[in-house]
């Protein structure tokens, strides 16, 4: 866990937690990118379609689809080597992922990048967008995130995956989906979502109703 800069002040009165992969970060063809690398170097086939497909889960888990348990530890750990040089410069920002961070400020909110990308990659990530927060928090996935929101008070977490929902209900915040990822509005609603928003477009008006909630 790491704290990128002090917390702003002890009066803060709103602190909303945000996933990284295909909330705020798009990180879709550094990670095929990557992938592609590992199929290069020991020559198994991977679909890079069916990878972005499925970002959000740990990573040993997207690696067990393509090789023998045995070899993950290892294809997980060249997979780590190997992403900072070549997913991150490919990473851009998710629409509205600027704005919805703006809108946390305007309220004198904090802000806490919550995601299950491993610790050094989720910080380089959001320092490479530029990503103005207060603490950042890697390797942990589904409910296990909820340890982290509760820490830093989290009274919502936005995320495209049903897992963000599990770390929402984890943390006892306001579980709000953003349709940007493996899952639709649909899904994101029938699985339990509190709010389900199509983009971080629109989380700045949902964060004026939310914030003026007493």
């Amino acid at each position: 866990m790491s704290t990128l800069d002090p917390p702003r002040s002890s009066d803060t009165a709103l602190a909303i937690g945000f996933d990284l992969d295909l909330t705020l970060a798009d990180t879709r063809s550094g990670i095929a990118a990557v992938y592609s690398a590992l199929a290069a170097e020991t020559g198994v086939p991977i679909d890079t379609d069916q990878v972005v497909r499925r970002i959000g889960p740990p990573l040993e888990v997207e690696l067990g689809y393509w090789f023998p348990e045995d070899e993950v530890p290892a294809m997980a750990a060249r997979y780590r080597e190997i992403y900072a040089g070549i997913a991150i410069p490919a990473t851009v920002l998710m629409p509205g992922a600027a704005d919805a961070l703006d809108a946390v400020r305007a309220n004198r909110g904090k802000v806490v990048v919550v995601s299950g990308k491993n610790q050094a990659d989720t910080e380089r990530t959001v320092a490479h967008l530029g990503l103005d927060v207060d603490a950042v928090v890697g390797g942990v996935f589904g409910a296990g995130k909820g340890v982290a929101l509760r820490e830093h008070g989290a009274a919502a977490y936005v995320g495209d995956h049903t897992g963000d929902v599990d770390a929402a209900r984890a943390a006892s915040a306001t579980a709000v989906g953003v349709a940007t990822g493996p899952f639709d509005a649909e899904a994101l609603a029938a699985y339990g979502a509190d709010v389900v928003l199509p983009d971080l477009l629109a989380f700045p008006d949902w964060l004026k109703s939310f914030a003026a909630v007493p």
